[in-house]
């Protein structure tokens, strides 16, 4: 590989980190480290993410293990409430881990999350089931999710104010896509794994041991990943804040809730669509086709998987084009087509047409990612660098916990109680209403120097 000429992730011919982001001279950043620095983020938040989506592509295996078995839907529900409960432990998690960011580094937080991410993963895998020790399994199932949760709410904070702090100023966006882009390969390795087990293995041996293969597999990968990250200086913006600050300061999150509440409030109004369709559409959707409209399980989890190969291969475009455009217009025209779109793509969804239905969740994942591919570059402009991991971190959990979650325990009750298998995409419409509102209201960032 030619290391000398220019790829879409460095910096272009003659642009230099200290003029771009306001990193003085003697940290300029050299090409080797920002690639270090890319590959480092994307397998950190993969790892931690199929970690955390595993759960949800084996749900309905899950709900068989761990619940009462006399009423499947019961048990579903069951099952996506832990799903929904492990996410109010991520604001206190964001405030926890915004201030270790902001304190004492990004990269020593990213270290230890992965490392909890892992060990409550694989240990999920070693649990015995309902029938084994009653109602001691969903226990101690929701109290692993729980950790889950709270080490999944410094993740995507922390590994997208990295990559911002490490890029170019006119590249910003699309190297803040990596992290959304991560997350997505995450999921897909996932969701293959998940088409893969239920296709080769009887629904016994699924849920007798298959099930538990992905959350073994979290020792491995997530001791790769946090190895990684110890190799890595802390990002220059970081290191020069911290070098300025002659005398001790107070919390991050104290400073941020003072001065910074209003950039606080239009953020997390700005993560509400990305809360709900990343959760609907990338994590739910497997089971909205297989339980609600009937399709064939590994059918259902093929389609998801189709729609995320082609939502990594949209992220980088969308973070590209929020570099040219503006974070503001992408995000715009990401809840403008939500609201127009997302019923009478659940319409289509209806027809019970394979490559309709794959059709579908390719255009709905590319919808997508103009909200996700721009959203990590705009939560970290956002807040200047001493309480930048604090404000996504809060900001983003306190959504994800309300509305992301929440998501497909909402979507299931209200298909239960309404009977309209459309009622997700209300739902999703309702998102991106408020998603629009809130980025109306906010200043752009994307051209601004980080302070």
């Amino acid at each position: 590989m030619n290391h000398s000429s220019n790829s879409p992730l460095q910096a272009p011919t003659g642009t230099t980190a200290a003029a771009s982001t306001c990193v003085p001279q003697s940290r300029t950043i050299d090409a080797k480290t920002r690639r270090k620095v890319i590959a480092a983020s994307f397998i950190g938040n993969f790892v931690e993410w199929f970690d955390y989506a595993a759960y949800g592509y084996f749900a309905v295996t899950i709900a068989a293990v761990f619940f009462p078995s006399d009423d499947p839907q019961a048990g579903l529900l069951m099952t996506f409430g832990v799903f929904a409960i492990s996410f109010l432990v991520r604001p206190v998690g964001g405030f926890i881990w915004g201030h270790l960011g902001d304190k004492i580094g990004r990269r020593e937080a990213l270290s230890w999350s992965i490392l909890l991410m892992t060990g409550a993963t694989f240990c999920i895998a070693l649990l015995p089931g309902y029938a084994s020790i009653g109602f001691g399994a969903p226990l101690l199932l929701l109290a692993l999710r729980l950790v889950q949760g709270f080490s999944a709410a410094g993740e995507y904070a922390g590994a997208s104010a990295f990559l911002v702090e490490y890029a170019p100023a006119n590249r910003r966006g699309l190297y803040a896509a990596v992290v959304p882009a991560s997350t997505a390969t995450g999921l897909l390795f996932g969701s293959l794994m998940a088409a893969g087990l239920t296709g080769l293995l009887s629904t016994g041996d699924l849920e007798s041991w298959g099930w538990r293969i992905p959350f073994l597999l979290a020792a491995p990968m997530g001791l790769i990943g946090r190895y990684i990250r110890t190799k890595l200086e802390d990002s220059p913006a970081f290191l020069e804040a911290s070098s300025e600050s002659s005398t001790p300061e107070g919390s991050p999150v104290g400073s941020l809730l003072k001065n910074h509440w209003r950039q606080l409030v239009q953020a997390a109004g700005a993560v509400l669509l990305n809360a709900v369709g990343f959760y609907v559409i990338l994590s739910y959707m497997p089971t909205y086709l297989s339980e609600e409209l009937g399709l064939d399980a590994t059918r259902s989890y093929l389609a998801t998987t189709v729609a995320l190969l082609a939502y990594v291969g949209f992220i980088f475009v969308t973070g590209m084009l929020s570099d040219r455009f503006g974070r503001k217009r992408v995000l715009i025209s990401a809840s403008i087509l939500f609201i127009l779109f997302t019923v009478p793509a659940f319409m289509a969804l209806e027809s019970g047409n394979f490559l309709v239905i794959v059709l579908v969740q390719i255009l709905l994942g590319a919808m997508l990612t103009l909200n996700d591919g721009t959203l990590p570059s705009y939560l970290a402009e956002m807040f200047p660098t001493k309480v930048r991991y604090s404000g996504f971190a809060v900001s983003f959990n306190l959504s994800n916990a309300l509305f992301g979650g929440t998501a497909p325990f909402v979507a299931t009750l209200l298909i239960a109680t309404s009977g309209n298998v459309l009622a997700p995409g209300w739902y999703l419409m309702g998102a991106a209403v408020i998603s629009l509102v809130a980025v109306a209201c906010s200043v752009e960032t994307s051209r601004k120097p980080l302070v």
